[in-house]
């Protein structure tokens, strides 16, 4: 019996599938031990999707059924386009900064007579065009940030999430935990795993310490909590691995009304 790649019930975002008898309620006992296979289906019907749960030594941990409002909703890359203008923008620092012509430092006096010497006119030697001078029109510290709505902003999580499904590239895991904080172990890893060249580790809550120190020392492997979650960061990684918990965390994070009085509402 072949497992469903997507189920009617939106509710059941994050359930967990373990085998069962086959009484309708849970999968067959034999389905856990093979891989969910991705056929070639239409992107976008915000269908939910079963994934398989493994960890880093590949052990089997049952199934898990992603939610279609999350990670399958139609790809466009004009939201992608914003959302990385949004954070390149926003993160630069806006330091940058130029003297102006009172701020230059030099004597205000006027360096020779106005007349009778064949020279140019000039008033100070502070001015733009001499050696030293001020600069005119230069930048000045400013925030780069540009406004971009909250509900686009999470689709374009949501878009990016979506594509790495797609691709197949985005892997459930039960947890990071590792065993060691030897950095060896992940390279292992990484080298077993197929066309990888960069991997994003997204975990639930505060990041392991041990797994912190195995990864440190990789350029190409990063460890993000699920808050800090990004479309940038996604798009610059290939792979992406998600604990069972960051699942959890990022479709309850998806559903939470951004409007603070729709909240306050349903609360009441």
């Amino acid at each position: 019996m072949d497992v469903p790649l997507s189920l009617s019930c939106r509710r059941l975002s994050t359930t967990i599938l373990t085998p069962g008898t086959g009484d309708g309620s849970s999968f067959p006992g034999d389905s856990s031990t093979r891989s969910i296979l991705m056929p070639d289906r239409k992107i976008g019907l915000y269908e939910d999707l079963v994934t398989r749960v493994t960890n880093f030594i590949n052990e089997d941990k049952g199934l898990m059924i992603l939610a279609g409002d999350v990670f399958d909703v139609p790809i466009r890359k004009d939201i992608i386009h914003r959302v990385v203008l949004w954070q390149l923008a926003k993160r630069q620092q806006g330091t940058h900064s130029t003297k102006t012509i009172s701020e230059v430092s030099g004597t205000g006096k006027k360096p020779y007579q106005q007349k009778g010497t064949g020279r140019a006119r000039h008033g100070t030697l502070r001015g733009p065009q001499f050696r030293g001078g001020a600069t005119m029109h230069g930048p000045k510290p400013r925030s780069h940030a540009i406004k971009l709505n909250k509900k686009v902003r999470r689709l374009g999580l949501k878009i990016a999430l979506t594509a790495r499904v797609a691709e197949g590239k985005l892997l459930v895991f039960e947890d990071l935990e590792v065993l060691t904080h030897k950095t060896k172990n992940i390279v292992n890893y990484v080298n077993e795993m197929e066309n990888t060249k960069k991997l994003l580790l997204v975990d639930g809550g505060p990041i392991n310490e041990k797994l912190k120190l195995a990864t440190q020392n990789l350029h190409y492997v990063n460890v993000l909590p699920s808050i800090g979650l990004n479309v940038y960061s996604i798009l610059l990684h290939d792979t992406l691995v998600i604990s069972r918990s960051a699942v959890d965390r990022i479709v309850e994070r998806m559903h939470t009304p951004i409007n603070r009085r729709t909240l306050v509402t349903l609360c009441a």
